[in-house]
């Protein structure tokens, strides 16, 4: 399927009363579209898809359309919204220490690249501390750096290890044995409702 049909088919699935803070709605993405200004449409898109939950099918359209267009930003982000669809939301406040006090000297992406190991105060068999691993995606900035602080979303290696997990929880990141940063978690959605046929 080319572009077009693609953000055509994914336009679709937004309901029409939903609005962005700038009151954008898909009326506007279908006006990009007969222009042919298929990134700006891709963008808006991704924007109605954080007002409201949408089913998985938008976020694997857009995806598909994203990595057509070579735009691999984005198609990671459409893919890291396919397993929020899947599994749920984790958003969480990440404050890194200081290179002074941590392991980690230099910023990482924050495109969900780093795959940290984190303590949510699960146990062993033995009793000791389990660690869980979750990949993380820096919302609002590209990089995230020693001593810096932003809102993050956790995509769990086994959701199952982090059912009990509470907003205002506070959990720890590590990259080895030591913690590398201290996180409270805002927010927590289970999967997006599948639709009925």
């Amino acid at each position: 399927m080319d572009v077009p049909k693609l953000l055509e088919a994914a336009s679709l699935l937004v309901p029409e009363e939903i609005a962005t803070e700038n009151d954008i709605t898909v009326n506007d993405v279908w006006e990009y579209l007969t222009h042919d200004e298929w990134e700006v449409a891709l963008g808006l898109l991704e924007e109605l898809g954080d007002v409201h939950p949408l089913q998985l099918s938008f976020w694997e359209t857009l995806a598909t359309a994203a990595e057509q267009m070579q735009l691999e930003k984005s198609a990671a982000w459409c893919r890291w919204r396919c397993y929020e669809s899947r599994n749920g939301i984790i958003r969480a406040d990440l404050t890194l220490r200081p290179a002074s006090e941590g392991r980690r000297q230099t910023p990482f992406s924050g495109a969900g690249v780093l795959r940290p190991m984190w303590d949510l105060g699960n146990r062993t068999p033995t009793g000791d501390s389990a660690l869980n691993i979750a990949s993380l995606w820096v919302e609002f900035t590209p990089f995230l750096g020693p001593g810096e602080r932003s809102s993050v979303r956790l995509a769990p290696l086994d959701p199952s290890q982090w059912r009990r997990l509470q907003p205002g929880q506070t959990i720890t990141m590590h990259e080895d044995r030591t913690v590398a940063g201290t996180a409270v978690v805002l927010e927590i959605q289970g999967p997006a409702a599948m639709p009925t046929t």
